[in-house]
């Protein structure tokens, strides 16, 4: 049992910013009446964020008035604090950015943007900190910047200047927001809005193309129809929920049905088919059931989850409220990374039309059911892609992943069954629903249906997110970008593998690149410069994975330093076998011993290029 003793009073800035959150006012100064307002630990994420985003930093004084109001230990909310990258607990500049070093920023100039942003700016005003991959790779260099009491925002092809500029902008004030949104939505919106869409434009790689979105199509565009076309991200211009009413006549097992014909599987990483994860859920003897939406996209060189989003937010929001209604569940979260502002902002939007146009909450659509869905930002961790790893940050706990067994569909959120699944993923279920689960899984291989998103940036004339039907071979997506024969591919982010020069016409789907030792991953395309660095590259890899472990297992905790130091001596004296077989013997442990993913694949880049005689 904790003994508590104030020794730091929150301020009265702190109080509002905890009130906005809790619902209870700061003129309230009795604890017993403050802890009346809400003591659901699921709330301790947004009420850490509400602090960062008005004061700054998660103060003492703030988390002794969190653990009064929400009866949750000091040294937990402190522990949940200080695991996110996001959330500081020292005082720090009211003005933070955080300029991306990794591949394709790094290939880009990023590390020569970040000295150029600190030799440019007063500490004691800005803090500048090197950050992992912010998701905005085809625009590289990214930059995202925090003010605050302001805004959040992201800037793409970014230059010193386009910082400076942004750094001394006044963001406008509109007033107030839902209590449940990201923060001041409505002015991000204002502020950055979509980028004009131009419509469909024919393009060499034999498909359509909207450029100004870095949109492009192998093929007719499916999972990228209304962006590439130009529609207006609305509901009306989205076609107000058509698969949605087609399953509520036809009811919940038409829609599970439809979606084992289809043969979809997961879009995530783990290719997991999503009718057996559906129907799993929907026949669970637990009444109490949740879907999710993960959308922490944090693998370095994947940004399509961000351009369906901020681009297409309808298309998510309806999948969820068809998942809700297939699986019996009547409560759906997105969690959503927050370096993502224009993507928390357009989902949040989408979410709130959706809901007042009675497609959302009580008796969507007309159904006998209800269905509401709950925006969550992440705060800086990789390892929340994690999807048990995110149900324990949802619930207020530090996002480390769970053992399984019990899987997400038997005990998930809250320890009941979970559906969870990818944006990309679930935008693929209207498209289904419409169109006809026969005519999706007439698309692509026998065990690789339908098409997919890949993200390709780096060393190529066109990077952006290519939807492409599975199977296509892998040079004829690097054709489409313009990239070089000569260059090296990085498939699947740090956590994939390096295509050798006689893997370039191998086929881009799950059963093809698993039997070339590749990955599809998360759709990661990483093009290479022949030139490039690779030590350095690889480097950076090692880097990325020691940052983003966790720590809660020695095997990923130890084995991602020890590997990291291996490369750096063998970039500083060259390879020796002693080296060599510490390199193997670590990349065995950590694959074989580690809880989750991060660790199982933290050698796998380095294995490949190692294999395809890249260092």
């Amino acid at each position: 049992m904790e003994i508590l003793s104030r020794t730091i009073e929150a301020t009265t800035e702190e109080l509002d910013a905890i009130a906005g959150v809790l619902g209870v006012g700061s003129e309230q100064s009795s604890p017993r009446l403050r802890r009346r307002g809400a003591s659901r630990r699921t709330l301790l994420l947004p009420v850490l964020h509400a602090l960062r985003d008005e004061v700054g930093y998660i103060s003492e004084g703030a988390v002794q008035e969190i653990s009064e109001q929400m009866e949750v230990p000091r040294a937990d909310i402190y522990g949940v604090a200080s695991f996110y990258a996001l959330l500081p607990t020292e005082p720090q500049p009211a003005k933070t950015v955080h300029v991306c070093v990794d591949m394709a920023c790094r290939f880009a100039g990023g590390e020569r943007l970040l000295g150029e942003v600190r030799s440019e700016v007063d500490a004691d005003e800005v803090a500048v900190h090197e950050s992992p991959c912010l998701g905005q790779c085809e625009n590289a260099p990214a930059v995202y910047i925090e003010k605050t009491g302001e805004s959040r925002v992201s800037i793409t092809d970014a230059t010193g200047q386009k910082v400076i500029k942004s750094l001394n902008a006044v963001s406008p004030q509109t007033g107030a927001e839902d209590s449940s949104t990201a923060h001041r939505m409505a002015d991000i919106i204002e502020q950055f809005p979509v980028s004009p869409q131009t419509g469909a434009e024919k393009t060499a790689a034999e498909g359509f193309s909207n450029s100004t979105l870095r949109a492009y199509c192998i093929g007719e565009p499916r999972l990228l129809g209304r962006i590439i076309n130009g529609t207006s991200p609305t509901l009306e211009g989205y076609g107000n929920f058509r698969a949605l009413r087609a399953a509520l006549e036809n009811g919940r097992e038409w829609v599970l049905e439809n979606l084992e014909t289809s043969q979809l599987r997961g879009r995530g990483g783990a290719a997991f088919p999503a009718a057996v994860k559906w129907r799993a859920v929907a026949e669970a003897q637990e009444p109490v059931r949740y879907v999710v939406a993960n959308a922490d996209e944090s693998e370095p060189g994947t940004f399509k989850d961000r351009l369906l989003m901020e681009s297409d937010p309808f298309a998510l929001i309806e999948a969820m409220v068809i998942a809700g209604f297939a699986t019996g569940a009547q409560k759906g979260y997105i969690y959503i990374r927050d370096e993502y502002p224009l993507a928390c902002a357009h989902i949040e939007q989408a979410r709130l039309e959706a809901q007042a146009a009675g497609l959302l909450g009580e008796n969507p659509g007309g159904g006998d059911f209800s269905f509401h869905i709950e925006l969550r930002r992440g705060a800086g961790a990789y390892i929340c892609g994690e999807e048990t790893a995110l149900f324990n940050s949802i619930e207020g706990y530090r996002g480390e992943p769970r053992n399984k067994p019990p899987f997400p569909t038997e005990s998930g959120l809250f320890g009941k069954p979970t559906l969870v699944n990818n944006v990309e993923t679930f935008a693929n279920i209207p498209l289904i629903l419409n169109d006809g689960a026969q005519a999706f899984a007439q698309i692509g291989t026998e065990q690789s249906r339908g098409t997919r998103l890949f993200c390709v940036s780096g060393a190529c004339e066109q990077p952006g997110t290519y939807e492409a039907p599975l199977g296509t071979p892998l040079s004829g997506l690097l054709n489409a970008a313009g990239a070089t024969d000569s260059a090296r591919v990085l498939l699947g982010g740090a956590a994939g593998a390096f295509a050798s020069q006689d893997q370039q016409d191998v086929p881009l789907s799950f059963e093809d690149t698993t039997a070339s030792s590749l990955t599809l991953g998360s759709g990661a395309v990483i093009v290479i410069d022949p030139k490039a660095d690779m030590g350095d590259l690889l480097g950076r890899i090692t880097d990325f994975f020691v940052d983003e472990s966790c720590g809660q297992c020695v095997p990923c905790r130890v084995g991602t330093v020890r590997q990291q130091e291996s490369v750096a001596r063998i970039r500083a004296n060259g390879e020796s076998p002693s080296e060599l077989s510490l390199l193997d013997d670590l990349d065995a442990v950590m694959t074989d011993a580690s809880i989750c993913g991060l660790g199982q694949t933290a050698a796998s880049a380095l294995r490949s290029a190692r294999h395809a005689k890249l260092f």
